[in-house]
């Protein structure tokens, strides 16, 4: 199997880019923004239940893909559907069956009523109903209801809706120690308001909004708008929220993959630098004895620095000169997305730069793409040294072990005796 680190933002740009293109735009709460909420909450209980790196991965993996199979069009068995695209994915990252088996635990765990048989089928659970211990179940509730309408074709009341909440909250329960401390006090609190208060003081009414918006196209002439131009309005909004989180996957996934080669880099300073430390200490005492050991030495080495120094060249950080001019702004030549870009001006410059960047549209995503362009570069950079380290690295390493070989192999050089004069 892959990097850890790989495998999850792989997993990331797969469910988002699934969840983002297939789920319909009726599903108001099963959308991209709760499978991320999901994922967060994982990462938060896992680390208050100190669970092991490997249950930790495929549990984030898990919630990633928990909730893809709304991709199919209906919520019926949609479990069942999210473990089969897991699968899938996981088969091409050449997952481990025990691995993939944790994950489609997690997966099928959140299927109502919950039925969890480990740890981390618990943690997602409890993730999976987060909302329900914090201030923001009255929000997420009029999502669901909006979705059970719109997307589930179920005409429920909010009498109906009330008692329904009442007895859910009622019958679930938190499984790990952090839902039982943390968020259990606060859905007991949901719990008592919606007993005590009528359904209009706990929660939109989903009704009303209904009627308005049957309503709409009067007032929307009255501003002089068409129902096709209401309509595009719309379309251009959701696009808009479509192309930010665009922007948000490749900016997360660029990092991640610089991180990733900082590492590698870092791994190989490390080891190369070691391997030096010995070879100076013991080797270098034993060239005079023997001198069939001059060649490996030398290659080892040699090896061992020229892989340093690219490690280091594909680290070096490169900053720009930190100064724009107005006629810089003005102009859009000036990327302020970058801190090598302003780091020198004044706040108040600076500032001034970001409200003309934010009030022109077309400038701030030019400057996204910019930033994102320069992100590639500088990974293809990275990734370029990082490569030749490598390669120098494993065929040094053969070629000194075979030339050590060889010397201890060949009988040591004879010296001849000279008698004094």
């Amino acid at each position: 199997m892959e990097n850890q680190l790989l495998l999850l933002t792989h997993a990331r740009e797969f469910a988002s880019n699934l969840i983002l293109t297939k789920v319909s735009k009726s599903v108001k709460f099963h959308t991209l923004q709760h499978t991320e909420e999901v994922v967060a909450a994982c990462e938060r209980i896992a680390d208050h239940e100190q669970i092991a790196e490997e249950d930790r991965l495929a549990l984030l993996v898990g919630a990633w893909f928990h909730d893809t199979g709304y991709s199919t069009g209906h919520a019926r068995n949609h479990e069942s559907v999210s473990a089969e695209i897991a699968t899938g994915f996981l088969s091409q990252h050449a997952a481990t069956a025990e691995f993939v088996g944790k994950v489609m635990g997690c997966i099928n765990a959140t299927k109502m009523p919950h039925n969890p048989k480990n740890t981390i089928e618990q943690i997602i659970c409890d993730a999976d109903l987060f909302h329900l211990g914090t201030d923001a179940f009255k929000e997420k509730s009029r999502l669901l209801l909006e979705e059970l309408r719109e997307f589930g074709g179920e005409d429920l009341s909010k009498k109906e809706w009330r008692q329904n909440n009442i007895a859910f909250l009622e019958a679930h329960k938190y499984f790990t120690a952090f839902g039982q401390e943390k968020l259990q006090p606060v859905k007991e609190r949901h719990l008592a308001e919606l007993k005590e208060k009528k359904p209009e003081d706990i929660m939109p009414k989903p009704d009303k909004k209904n009627t308005k918006e049957k309503e709409k196209p009067k007032e929307k002439n009255k501003l002089g708008l068409s129902p096709e131009q209401v309509a595009a309005a719309k379309k251009a909004k959701e696009s808009e929220r479509g192309i930010s989180t665009v922007f948000r996957i490749v900016s997360q996934t660029q990092n991640n993959l610089s991180q990733m080669a900082d590492s590698k880099a870092n791994i190989l300073i490390s080891v190369n630098a070691i391997i030096l430390s010995i070879v100076i200490s013991t080797l270098f005492t034993k060239l005079e004895t023997n001198s069939n050991l001059q060649i490996p030495v030398v290659t080892l080495v040699t090896v061992c620095v020229i892989v340093i120094v690219f490690s280091i060249l594909a680290t070096r950080p490169n900053i720009n000169h930190g100064t724009f001019t107005q006629e810089d702004i003005h102009n859009k030549r000036t990327n302020l997305l970058f801190f090598g870009n302003f780091y020198k001006m004044t706040l108040p410059d600076y500032d001034w730069a970001m409200n003309e960047m934010m009030a022109d549209r077309d400038y701030l995503y030019s400057s996204v793409v910019k930033d994102n362009y320069f992100l590639g570069v500088v990974l293809a950079k990275k990734y370029k040294f990082l490569r030749i380290a490598y390669n120098i690295f494993m065929y040094g390493l053969i070629l000194s072990m075979l030339a050590f070989a060889l010397a201890f192999i060949m009988p040591a050089p004879v010296e001849v005796y000279a008698p004094p004069q």
